[in-house]
């Protein structure tokens, strides 16, 4: 297989991984848990970079410390998610700096960590990205109906005699796997643009819930491939291409959101203003 063809199939299943992944992120509003992540597995592709091994696996493990760490932290009272995230954030990012920096002549691609490019990912990076996507959808098969429980009545889940924590790991990491999968196509930076923009998208254009995850798949497949296209075409930057892509739709749906609304706000305030001038008449006047 050609390596634009290994690039579009590795797009296609970060689009459908988006639908689902994705749209868990945007519901739980974890936009900065993801970022937060995404930076915080660095150390790990530089511990084994260091080795000679893998990085998509070196951040995967420590990706599942960090998770096991963040659902620890979050179990301390008074300390909310947004604050363990920086922690977490702050932690990984300087960690994995300071080891890149006391190997200077080691070649670690700390560029390709952070960015990553479509066009160089392997089959094995393609394998892991599709066996990631059937795990997250089996887990979320058995597991969605009480995620969106917790999510929309947290306080309703509690009464019930569930436990959060559980739910709280799931979700971490689903949302962990999601995102180191995603960083040898589009890096640390670009992965979870990729990751949380369609279903952002999605979210902006229905209010229907269930049509959030196949919207986004959809955006997420289109826009990855479209922007695949414009970067041979052009001989611009993929990852680049594909980030700019996405964002690009996500700010036309917005726009196209607000002018909807807009619209249907004059229409109604047409409609209120000619039901009182007919309410003002008098019957003199409507002889």
């Amino acid at each position: 297989m050609s390596y634009f063809a290994l690039a579009a199939l590795e797009l296609t299943l970060l689009g459908l991984l988006a639908g689902l992944a994705g749209t868990l992120i945007v519901l739980r509003k974890r936009s900065f848990f993801a970022v937060a992540l995404s930076h915080a597995t660095f150390p790990g592709g530089v511990v084994f970079a260091i080795v000679g091994w893998n990085l998509l696996l070196g951040q995967a493990l420590f990706a599942l410390v960090l998770v096991l760490l963040m659902t620890l932290l979050g179990r301390i009272p008074g300390q909310g998610r947004q604050v363990t995230s920086g922690v977490v954030l702050s932690f990984g990012f300087a960690l994995g700096t300071l080891l890149a920096s006391l190997n200077p002549g080691l070649g670690i691609p700390v560029e390709a960590l952070l960015v990553g490019s479509p066009l160089s990912v392997s089959t094995a990076d393609v394998a892991a990205t599709g066996a990631v996507l059937v795990v997250v959808f089996l887990v979320l098969a058995v597991s969605w109906r009480r995620i969106l429980f917790h999510s929309f009545d947290p306080v309703g889940f509690a009464a019930a005699g569930f436990r959060s924590w559980p739910v709280e790991l799931i979700v971490t990491g689903v949302i962990a796997a999601a995102v180191v999968v995603a960083m040898p196509a589009v890096g640390a930076i670009l992965g979870v643009a990729v990751i949380i923009g369609p279903a952002a998208t999605a979210r902006a254009l229905t209010s229907r819930l269930e049509w959030i995850p196949p919207l986004a798949a959809g955006i997420g497949i289109g826009g990855g491939l479209l922007g695949l296209w414009i970067s041979r075409e052009f001989g611009i930057a993929a990852g680049g291409a594909v980030g700019l892509v996405i964002a690009a739709i996500f700010l036309l749906a917005v726009a196209a959101k607000a002018l909807v609304q807009r619209s249907r706000a004059g229409q109604r305030g047409r409609g209120d203003a000619e039901f009182a001038t007919v309410g003002s008449r008098t019957p003199a006047q409507e002889g």
